[in-house]
């Protein structure tokens, strides 16, 4: 199944020194047609004024994934993670497990900043917090689907296939699947994401597996997607959700820059989340 959100239909909100287009259910702002999507629970597309902060405040049993589509993102926590500032096309995970705070801030006092947080249920419950996070730079995602974010599974070794006699976060294994560039920011959960810079006329293909849906969503531009013999064409803020397992063509018809998320449909919910799929 194929369903298209039109720019139009997604919740927009703005406080003042912050604008939002929550994607799904968030705070105060409730939709039962579109509460979560598999693992996936939050996909909220923020923008800040210059200098604002987004007041420190507390999560668990949560991947929060941030990519900056826009200006200078800054961080702060409890837990140690570096402020940055991180700039447009860097990517971050924070592992809130047992509990931690944060903030979003702009790094910028003179132009706003714009990302996209994405909040992923982990597959461990209550996991060290703890933050990775990697600049990409617009060469590495032109005219091909990078994979920002990846299981970490995938990445580098469990601690149980290096031998560790202690717990310790799989992040930290020296990663023997990757190098440079390549190596995507990992996460505690069978779900990946991808990012991807189109020049008009260009094309990318991914294939969806048995199981998996795909939520992706156009920041700018204007694409065709073609599954299953069928072609929607998306504009600028318009996303797709795609259930169909087979192969997923996307189509830049002008230059377009999206964010694609790859997520089990069906999944084992932890921690605060136990009971939920």
């Amino acid at each position: 199944m194929r369903v298209i959100r039109r720019d139009g239909e997604i919740h927009d909100v703005s406080g003042g020194w912050f604008r939002a287009r929550w994607h799904f259910s968030f705070d105060d702002y409730s939709d039962p047609e579109n509460d979560s999507f598999g693992a996936m629970r939050v996909f909220n597309d923020d923008r800040l004024i210059p200098g604002a902060i987004w007041p420190l405040h507390p999560h668990r049993d949560v991947e929060g994934l941030t990519y900056v589509v826009e200006g200078l993102f800054g961080h702060e926590d409890n837990v140690g993670g570096a402020f940055g500032p991180l700039p447009a096309g860097s990517v971050q995970r924070m592992t809130l497990g047992s509990g931690a705070w944060h903030s979003e801030q702009n790094a910028s006092k003179t132009e706003g900043m714009r990302f996209i947080q994405i909040w992923i249920l982990p597959d461990i419950a209550s996991l060290e917090p703890g933050v990775e996070q990697r600049v990409i730079t617009k060469d590495d995602r032109t005219n091909k689907l990078l994979r920002a974010f990846a299981p970490v599974k995938e990445i580098g070794k469990t601690p149980a296939e290096r031998g560790d006699t202690e717990e310790s976060d799989p992040i930290e294994a020296v990663a023997e699947l990757w190098l440079g560039a390549e190596r995507p920011v990992g996460i505690h959960q069978d779900a990946s994401v991808y990012i991807s810079s189109l020049a008009p006329n260009n094309s990318v293909d991914h294939e969806l597996g048995a199981g998996r849906g795909i939520y992706l969503y156009l920041i700018a531009g204007r694409i065709s997607l073609e599954s299953g013999g069928s072609a929607d064409e998306l504009g600028t803020g318009d996303a797709a959700k795609i259930t169909d397992a087979g192969s997923l063509t996307i189509k830049a018809e002008e230059a377009s820059e999206l964010i694609l998320v790859d997520v089990p449909m069906t999944f084992e919910s932890v921690g605060v989340w136990a009971g939920r799929s």
